[in-house]
């Protein structure tokens, strides 16, 4: 895995994967796989359907100097796969802390890519953060399996509102502790 900066956010190398910012030119890609009900039932964030402009302004937003979330794009086209396979971001939160999202286009579910970008970015850890945290819908334990195989720990139960859903849904939550470098 090879960690390089374009502008002032990492693109991460792995294997199989590049994880790289977000492009303007991903939005039709973006706009395609988040009209799928399966993959906005599956976040918080993603309303179904889309309205007009949401992707558009979503890119603006994962560009933006001034940002609190890290978006990379899923990009597979140095093993011959598709330039946008699904998204993963971090969040900024307090006491150096960030929250790990991510969604996989459905053609690409069960293939293992979640977990290698998953893992790939907890490993890389770019923004050097002491804990990741992570919550997924317990209707959704293939994305709990992904978060586990990648070192997260459960800590507990919560609920979180789903923008497609129109409701709030029980999550399950996760954590990853980095251990401090010793001196």
């Amino acid at each position: 895995m090879s960690l390089d900066t374009t502008s002032n956010q990492p693109v991460v190398e792995t294997e199989r994967l590049t994880l790289r910012p977000v492009r303007a030119s991903d939005a039709g890609l973006i706009g395609l796989y988040t009209a799928d009900e399966r993959v906005a039932r599956m976040t918080t964030s993603i309303p179904h359907p889309m309205p007009p402009g949401a992707i558009e302004a979503f890119v603006t937003r994962a560009q933006a100097a001034e940002r609190d979330e890290d978006v990379w794009a899923m990009d597979a086209t140095k093993s011959g796969g598709s330039e946008l396979l699904g998204l993963i971001s971090l969040t900024r939160m307090d006491r150096n802390q960030c929250e790990i999202g991510y969604w996989v286009a459905p053609a690409f579910w069960n293939t293992g890519l979640a977990s290698d970008a998953v893992c790939a970015l907890v490993h890389a850890n770019p923004m050097q953060n002491a804990t990741l945290f992570g919550s997924v819908f317990q209707d959704n334990p293939a994305s709990a399996r992904v978060l586990t195989n990648c070192g997260f720990d459960y800590i507990g139960d919560a609920e979180a509102f789903s923008v497609a859903r129109g409701a709030t849904v029980p999550t399950w939550t996760y954590i990853k502790r980095y251990t401090p470098a010793a001196a």
